[in-house]
């Protein structure tokens, strides 16, 4: 693939976009699932909500392993792994019978099949074969089309689930996760080495010795003793708190407020087609502005778009028009963060670090939709889960400033 052709790109994008589209397509529609389940098995909303929590862990546990080997032996082998565990993790799910089993479909197969074929092994496999200034387009562009499974798929469940049955629509998820296979054979192709001169576009790292020069263990040493790393860790688990707990339980508070579930499908579709726009913006924007900047306004629009949903009357177009600025700032976090680590640390372990910093993501998920469970069955509303999702919104907008980041048109002088 020769990098200095845009064209020759193309290829590599849509089929990253096309694999993170059928992997979050399918999480990103389970909070559909929760209902049926819960009355086919009677195994309780708590217990169903840890499972996904645990689901919403190891999606973000699996990132730096499968990144790791992604790295070391190329993702289309990683994300094959991924869709057949996250196949049978689907076809599982409607036989269990116990709680454990549903941890072991939902919450491990499934979810480590999701993380296989997730951002940080797709991200990181573009990477370093585009050149610096594609980056950011590249991660917003492969970001929108998981947001645009989301968009196809939640609808697409719940028509299934309505006209043959929610058993029927998780074996067609199954079916859709095999489809990952021959969508990652253009990931084949070997990243370019970087030049003496051009080291991905990065910084220094902190011992002055640029990332590419080091091996994975000296590189993570590195970024663990950086506090610009922990900053985009503490914002991104308050992200993956605030996706997991409305992913999962949106549906939920859709229902309390007398509503039918064809008005929370609607609203999960509206997030996926409003992060398009937000992904593709944020990628776009990445490369005008300082990444921590586009970082503290989404988190900061989250907590306002929060404040002025509870003082809303609870109608369907008030749902709709909170999952329409939910869904712009929903997940376009993905483009600046793995930005930023590749400023940070270069691209030679970008799956790696990325990774990680996706394993706090999903920490916060695990909070986000497990304690929407308990809160639910406590209290029999959300309402203090709100509360608390817009203080870490507000929060996670400002533990990004202190982060280090050269201006960008100091950054556009370099060497390309």
């Amino acid at each position: 693939m020769n990098a200095s052709h845009p064209q020759s790109h193309w290829p590599l994008l849509l089929a990253a976009a096309a694999i993170l589209m059928i992997t979050m397509g399918t999480r990103q529609s389970l909070g559909l699932f929760v209902s049926p389940l819960n009355s086919s098995t009677g195994l309780g909303i708590v217990a169903i909500s840890f499972a996904m929590a645990v689901g919403q862990f190891v999606w973000g546990a699996s990132q730096p392993v499968f990144g790791a080997v992604a790295d070391r032996y190329g993702p289309t082998r990683v994300i094959a792994l991924g869709a057949v565990l996250l196949a049978v993790g689907c076809a599982l799910t409607p036989f269990v019978r116990s709680e454990w089993m549903l941890l072991m479909s939902l919450g491990v197969l499934l979810s480590a099949g999701a993380g296989a074929g997730s951002f940080s092994i797709l991200i990181g496999a573009t990477a370093g074969r585009l050149p610096p200034q594609r980056r950011a387009f590249a991660s917003g562009f492969i970001n929108a089309g998981g947001s645009f499974g989301q968009f196809v798929f939640a609808p697409l469940s719940q028509a299934l689930i309505a006209a043959f049955g929610w058993v029927s629509a998780m074996i067609a998820m199954a079916a859709a996760a095999l489809l990952t296979i021959p969508l990652a054979r253009p990931l084949r192709a070997p990243a370019p080495r970087p030049t003496s001169h051009q080291q991905d576009g990065s910084a220094h790292s902190g011992n002055g010795s640029r990332p590419a020069q080091m091996g994975l263990r000296e590189q993570l040493r590195v970024a663990l003793r950086d506090r610009s790393y922990w900053c985009l860790h503490a914002g991104f688990f308050t992200c993956g708190f605030h996706v997991a707990f409305l992913i999962t339980h949106l549906p939920g508070e859709v229902a309390l407020c007398g509503m039918s579930a064809g008005v929370a499908a609607t609203s999960i579709a509206i997030i996926g087609l409003g992060n398009i726009a937000g992904s593709l913006t944020a990628g776009a924007l990445g490369g005008v502005y300082r990444m921590k900047w586009l970082l503290f306004w989404t988190y900061l629009t989250r907590a306002l778009a929060i404040a002025v949903y509870l003082m809303a009357p609870k109608t369907a177009f008030t749902f709709y028009a909170f999952a329409m600025v939910l869904g712009f700032t929903w997940l376009s976090t993905v483009p600046p963060t793995a930005g930023l680590v590749g400023k940070l640390f270069g691209m030679r372990y970008l799956a790696t670090l990325f990774g990680l910093t996706l394993l706090s993501h999903q920490i916060g998920g695990f909070f986000g939709a497990w304690l929407g469970g308990i809160a639910l069955d406590g209290s029999g509303n959300y309402t203090w889960m709100w509360y608390t999702d817009m203080l870490l919104a507000l929060l996670a907008a400002v533990v990004n400033l202190p982060i280090r980041e050269a201006r960008v048109g100091r950054l556009a002088r370099a060497p390309a």
